[in-house]
């Protein structure tokens, strides 16, 4: 028996990943969170041999909690489940993720990855695995940044930030929803291998990402008169 743990922040998600296990005669839901840092505690305590997280969750985000469910119970393997894009694949690998789906996937899918990762094996969407390997494989062309792990859009949500925006601003502002802004923050601080905003925000301004409020602004001169020096004339 597939001994299973799920922790989502919507309660929606998790029942209907208990009906699709529900179907089965050799998977069982033995525990379940709704954060990432009771997520961690319920692996500790329970010792699933898969447990499935949301990306994005209140106290401690996904990647954060794969990474130390890995490091406190290396024989659980971690699916993570989420509605972002591919640019979250390889953060979850390094994190120490078995297995990446997204939501919407089908529960014939959802099943296959659970029985595949508790076997020991890597599972992502093949759509995701298409798109992640023509990344790989297509060279990047070089661009200057002093953050060239991320993004151009991580990058100017970085920039945001550190201007003191909001999630909710910077997603108002970028035209996307305040999921995606909380991911990619999540993103942010993982690549920068930082744990909070404050701390990314002074990298990007350490940086250049944002002016030094200390200083003018460039759009403006100023200029400096010293007065000259004249020889005193002889007596």
């Amino acid at each position: 028996m597939i001994k299973i743990l799920i922790a989502d922040d919507h309660p929606l998600v998790i029942q209907g990943l208990r009906a699709v296990i529900a179907s089965t005669d050799d998977i069982v839901v033995i525990a379940e969170a709704f954060n990432g840092r009771d997520a961690v505690r319920r692996v500790v305590e329970h010792q699933p041999d898969v447990a499935i997280l949301d990306l994005d969750m209140p106290e401690l985000q996904g990647l954060e909690a794969t990474k130390q469910i890995r490091e406190r119970c290396p024989a659980t393997a971690v699916i993570i489940l989420t509605m972002f894009d591919d640019d979250t694949v390889l953060a979850a690998l390094r994190a120490g993720a078995a297995g990446y789906l997204l939501k919407g996937a089908d529960g014939t899918h959802v099943l296959t990855a659970i029985r595949s990762t508790a076997a020991g094996n890597t599972v992502l969407n093949t759509q995701l695995i298409d798109n992640l390997t023509e990344r790989l494989t297509t060279p990047r062309r070089s661009e200057p940044g002093p953050f060239p792990e991320l993004t151009p859009r991580q990058t100017g949500i970085l920039t945001l930030l550190a201007r003191g925006l909001t999630n909710a601003e910077i997603g108002e502002q970028l035209h996307l929803s305040a999921k995606t802004i909380a991911n990619n923050v999540s993103l942010i601080l993982t690549k920068l291998h930082v744990t909070q905003r404050g701390q990314a925000i002074v990298l990007a301004r350490d940086a250049g990402l944002v002016p030094d409020q200390n200083h003018r602004p460039t759009g403006h001169c100023s200029m400096t008169f010293t007065p000259s020096r004249r020889p005193r004339p002889a007596r």
